[in-house]
């Protein structure tokens, strides 16, 4: 089978069928052994499979190895039964498709411009900031208020594609997720019991040819946190610095879809903003100089895009009214035109 471009092949090994595990055997060195492995290889395959998919131990398709046998994505089911779910995250979300929706007007947001002090962690799959619940989102079509709780980062591999959603089926380098639960809730395991009890916005990035100053604190942390635990304080930030304006927040798609990362509980309002944030190049790559557990590069840190089922996606007016404020101006100037005399 094809191998994964993030994942190392193994030597003498074979590789069970329609998985991504392998597992090694020394070359035969008469016909007598090759005869005898033919007769133990069906149940040491059968018993490495037990013990595999029974096992609770999650990794991206990146982490992968011979040494590090574990359930990629497409066997999350494995550690968690929600994965196989129906409404799952993330998606690609095709823009010819959406439907635009007259509640998703502009987000309300709420102390997002406050500085605090948080620490940053590199958490064995990612890296992870808590947020003082100060910061509230409503409007936007959410139900209610829902407060920040922490925002994380899934990448690819030294700038390259990265993003878990997609538009048109093209992946960012990067994204980032700013998690709220509703604001009657005091934890995220409880808010998940709930339908409608988490609002997940996200952000995508593009390479600029600059640095980006805002990004400075949480660049420049990265170099302490580079092993799976491993946390420092970050220096003063808020959540405005982080994000595009307000003003530049008014195009965005929404569905409804769960967690990315086991248990992918489907209890996530998702929205999606148009607008990319610029990150350089340089400032791309130094999320991959991080490590997993084992010592391997933080790289891939993305679930793939899953089947949208029976979803609608829906977008907010922000474009179509551009769109529709260019096509009046245009049409105004051509008439004025068509007026002018000769």
């Amino acid at each position: 089978m094809p191998i994964d471009k993030y994942e190392t092949p193994c030597k003498n090994a074979i590789t069970l069928a329609k998985t991504s595990h392998c597992v090694a055997f020394p070359p035969p060195t008469h016909t007598r052994r090759s005869r005898m492995q033919r007769l133990v290889l069906p149940v040491l395959l059968a018993s490495f499979w037990t013990i595999c998919t029974e096992a609770g131990d999650w990794c991206y398709q990146s982490q992968f190895t011979c040494d590090h046998q574990c359930n990629v994505p497409e066997k999350w089911n494995h550690a968690n039964d929600n994965c196989a779910g129906k409404y799952q995250s993330p998606i690609n979300v095709v823009t010819r498709k959406t439907l635009k929706d007259e509640r998703l007007t502009p987000f309300k947001f709420d102390n997002y411009q406050e500085i605090f002090r948080e620490t940053i962690k590199n958490n064995g799959h990612s890296v992870q900031v808590g947020v003082p619940h100060l910061s509230t989102i409503s409007g936007g079509g959410l139900p209610t208020t829902y407060k920040a709780v922490q925002f994380h980062l899934h990448w690819g591999n030294n700038g390259g594609p990265g993003s878990e959603h997609t538009i048109d089926g093209e992946q960012y380098p990067m994204e980032l997720h700013i998690v709220h639960m509703k604001q009657q809730y005091t934890d995220l395991t409880t808010a998940l019991s709930d339908p409608e009890g988490v609002a997940v916005l996200g952000f995508f990035y593009q390479v600029s040819n600059s640095g980006n100053r805002k990004y400075d604190p949480i660049i420049s942390a990265l170099k302490n946190i580079k092993t799976t635990n491993g946390n420092t304080s970050l220096n003063p930030i808020s959540l405005a610095q982080l994000i595009p304006s307000e003003q530049n927040m008014t195009s965005y798609y929404r569905y409804k879809g769960s967690l990315t990362t086991p248990g992918c509980t489907e209890a996530v309002i998702w929205t999606l903003f148009e607008n990319p944030i610029p990150l350089s190049m340089d400032q791309l790559r130094a999320f991959s100089e991080l490590k997993f557990q084992d010592g391997k590069a933080m790289v891939g840190t993305f679930r793939p895009v899953q089947p949208l089922n029976d979803r609608q996606v829906f977008r907010s007016g922000g474009t179509a009214i551009l769109a529709s404020s260019a096509f009046l101006v245009a049409a105004i100037v051509t008439a004025l035109g068509l007026s002018q005399p000769n």
